[in-house]
């Protein structure tokens, strides 16, 4: 069950990292205010540098092997973990996904200049 739990947290940071860049996209367009929150901007910059320079030196993410650690060589059997763990998981050389994580990193960077956050007033 823990398995399945950290499987439920790295969809979710892959949630926050593709889903955050389409937010800021999105919010610029829309006009909201939130997607130049900085803390929220530093926060997605900060994961998305960590997946690059992750993928960059070809090291697991400590979320899959944490997941493989609790699982041990127990397939999981659940419904949901199931379908998250394919959704997850593509069978990729890893030069893909480092291309793919570089590139989303560079879009992020674009993004920090075209809707840049401010400070919140407080």
């Amino acid at each position: 069950m823990l398995a399945d739990v950290v499987l439920l947290v790295h969809a979710g940071v892959v949630l926050f990292n593709v889903g955050g860049l389409l937010a800021i996209v999105l919010g610029a367009w829309f006009g909201w205010r939130w997607v130049r929150n900085r803390v929220f901007r530093w926060t997605h910059i900060g994961a998305l540098a960590f997946v690059s320079v992750e993928a960059l030196l070809g090291l697991t993410c400590p979320l899959t092997l944490l997941e493989d650690s609790l699982r041990g060589d127990a397939p999981s059997h659940g419904f949901v973990a199931r379908w998250i763990t394919h959704w997850l998981y593509w069978d990729l050389p890893l030069w893909v996904f480092g291309m793919v994580y570089v590139s989303v990193f560079a879009c992020a960077l674009a993004l920090w200049r075209w809707v840049p956050p401010v400070a919140s007033r407080n």
